[in-house]
């Protein structure tokens, strides 16, 4: 064991390691950076919490960490970027679970210890509060893994009641918080009942949270629930008296609702609409519906457009994801470079299935981040923009939110494409985006559409260029 002083000294250090990761994580060229400063700060917590009590059985806790370090290196060398969104859903959900098994842990030490009577009320509710708030987090979090990855449907699952009955289980778990903590001493309960309770309770009101919310707007769900992860561990740090678990679930929380309100302000959007709308039904839904004949174009023919350009604006999307032709898309940009032609990225904030979806696909492929525009950037100008690709994105570039009232997502900021000189559409087909919403773009006058895989269309124009 070392003094508490000393172990309080290292959580300062661990928790400005923290912060100082955080904010390099804003800026892209430093990000990897802050990503290792922030995971050196996690390594100095743990190791000094250890180290600070008399732990007898070092071996599980090399075993854990052994586990855990294989799993993680398997998850960033074996899972794709496509399913990076999964993956953080799933993170997510792991925080909470594991506040949850803290202060499930520390109310069993309660009864083992006989001091569950002696315990103050307030710490009782913590523990509650954090069982409450990590089951949620953990099952809300596998819904939104399984809506993601197409395991469960994309729709909003939704039933005659279903406010009423998320009301009811608030009002249970509220009255199972009284008659843990305030009441234990009147009433003749089972306080191990209670508890288990509980969580059964949380686990179905993180269920009943989120399979009501479409596809559509899961990057906004992402963000809510990290906050919520990091909010649980901020309380599970409360019922552990641990300095450093507060502070990093505070900064985790904090954050994630900051990027929770910018991706309510991107969508433009209520976090209540997000939360209680069923926005982002399966269904193809436009309000009436766009008539049309989409003009296809070869890959031949769109060279010829595009080496005549002087600008070029990129729009990627999800599309781009499940292609894996961010690469093809840096290799074309130099193409077009060599050429003469100026190139910009323009990138929606909810492009994608988590928020940064894109930002981190092109940082994969190299992409200058000078040459990542915002879309508040490039709307002004768009309409002197010679040609735009659109590569897999769809809700993020439809005029039907400016256009049509009748439209889900009328009133949400979309990059202006449509007022570009030319657009070129890479699609496998007319069929609606993840949100499943009619795009009338694909119809435009001055849109073309390069139907087939993304990753092949985007090679076959950089074999242009080179021949």
């Amino acid at each position: 064991m070392i003094e508490e002083t000393a172990v309080q000294m290292l959580y300062v250090l661990s928790a400005i390691l923290f912060i100082f990761g955080l904010k390099m994580l804003g800026n892209a060229k430093q990000a990897r950076q802050g990503n290792m400063l922030s995971a050196l700060g996690m390594l100095i917590a743990i190791v000094s919490a250890l180290v600070s009590h008399d732990v007898l059985e070092w071996q599980w806790i090399a075993l854990g960490m052994i586990a855990g370090a294989l799993v993680g290196a398997m998850a960033a060398r074996l899972v794709a970027m496509t399913a990076m969104p999964e993956m953080v859903a799933l993170f997510n959900g792991f925080g909470g679970a594991a506040s949850l098994l803290v202060a499930w842990s520390e109310y069993h030490r309660y009864t083992t210890t006989g001091e569950f009577m002696d315990v103050s009320v307030l710490s009782l509710l913590i523990v509650i509060v954090t069982i409450l708030i990590g089951g949620a987090t953990f099952t809300g979090s596998i819904v939104a893994w399984g809506k993601l990855s197409e395991k469960l449907p994309s729709k909003p699952i939704q039933y005659p009641g279903q406010q009423f009955v998320n009301l009811l289980l608030v009002a249970l778990l509220v009255g199972a918080a009284i008659l843990f903590a305030p009441l234990r001493e009147t009433v003749n309960i089972d306080s191990y009942t209670l508890v288990i309770a509980t969580i059964i309770l949380a686990c179905l009101l993180g269920i009943s949270f989120v399979i009501p919310i479409g596809g559509g707007d899961m990057p906004v769900v992402i963000s809510l629930l990290n906050s919520f992860s990091g909010m649980a561990a901020c309380a599970a740090g409360f019922v552990i008296t641990n300095n450093v678990l507060i502070v990093a679930g505070a900064l985790v929380g904090s954050s994630g609702i900051i990027l929770t309100n910018i991706m309510c302000k991107s969508m433009n959007r209520k976090l209540s609409n997000v939360l209680f709308s069923g926005f982002g039904s399966g269904k193809s839904q436009s309000g009436g519906g766009f008539q049309g004949e989409a003009n296809p174009v070869a890959v031949d023919d769109a060279y010829l457009m595009l080496e005549a350009a002087s600008n070029v604006l990129i729009v990627p999307g999800y599309g781009m994801a499940v292609a894996q032709a961010q690469h093809a898309i840096q290799e074309l940009a130099d193409q077009l470079e060599a050429n003469g032609t100026e190139v910009n990225f323009a990138v929606h904030p909810v492009a994608g299935r988590m928020p940064g979806h894109m930002n981190v696909l092109l940082a994969e492929a190299n992409v200058p981040y000078e040459q990542l525009k915002e879309m508040d950037d490039v709307n002004p100008t768009i309409e002197t923009v010679d040609v735009v690709i659109v590569i897999g994105a769809n809700d993020v570039v439809n005029p039907a939110a400016r256009t049509d009232e009748t439209s889900p997502i009328y009133g949400m900021p979309v990059i202006d494409v449509d007022k570009a000189q030319t657009v070129i559409v890479m699609k496998r087909s007319l069929n609606p985006g993840f949100a499943g919403i009619d795009n009338p773009l694909f119809f435009n006058d001055n849109t073309r559409m390069l139907f087939g895989d993304a990753k092949q269309s985007t090679q076959g124009l950089v074999a242009e260029f080179k021949d």
